[in-house]
């Protein structure tokens, strides 16, 4: 399997680039046709270099390993014949400095909520359960050394 991702950015006439003082705008394009805005981040890069509505790569980040994790859950629950009417999750990225004090992505805590519904409703422990099984089979989460938490509400 192969995935892909088109990132374009391009200088503005009135920049001069050398003095690093650039916009970092730039546009993500993937193959179904989306297009989403991106940019730094501005709690790295100050605006107006960096655009705050943009979505930037450690948003990204934070919400590809969220997006996985229900992805999973939803398909284990399903078999599992549990109905879910609602899956939300206010996932959080923490950055901080490893070992070697370089700044990494150390924790991602996921926060789902989710709305069962019919006569079969899991345990908190068969959620637990179902939470493990999402994080063991997702791609993501076993392809990054970012710990990943799940708090359920």
């Amino acid at each position: 399997m192969r995935y892909t991702a088109s990132i374009f950015w391009e200088k503005k006439v009135t920049e001069s680039f050398t003095d690093n003082k650039y916009s970092l705008k730039h546009t993500w394009a993937f193959d179904g046709g989306a297009e989403v805005p991106a940019s730094s981040s501005p709690q790295v890069v100050p605006t107006p270099m960096s655009d705050a509505s943009a979505v930037d790569p450690e948003e990204a980040f934070v919400a590809a390993i969220s997006s996985c994790h229900m992805l999973f859950f939803l398909s284990i629950a399903a078999s599992s014949n549990y109905i879910i009417e609602t899956y939300e999750d206010n996932a959080e990225g923490i950055m901080s400095k490893n070992e070697s004090e370089q700044m990494v992505m150390a924790d991602i805590i996921l926060n789902p909520k989710i709305i069962f519904s019919g006569s079969n409703i899991p345990s908190a422990e068969q959620i637990t359960n179902l939470h493990e099984s999402a994080h063991k089979k997702c791609y993501l989460a076993n392809s990054v050394k970012t710990t990943i938490k799940v708090i359920q509400s």
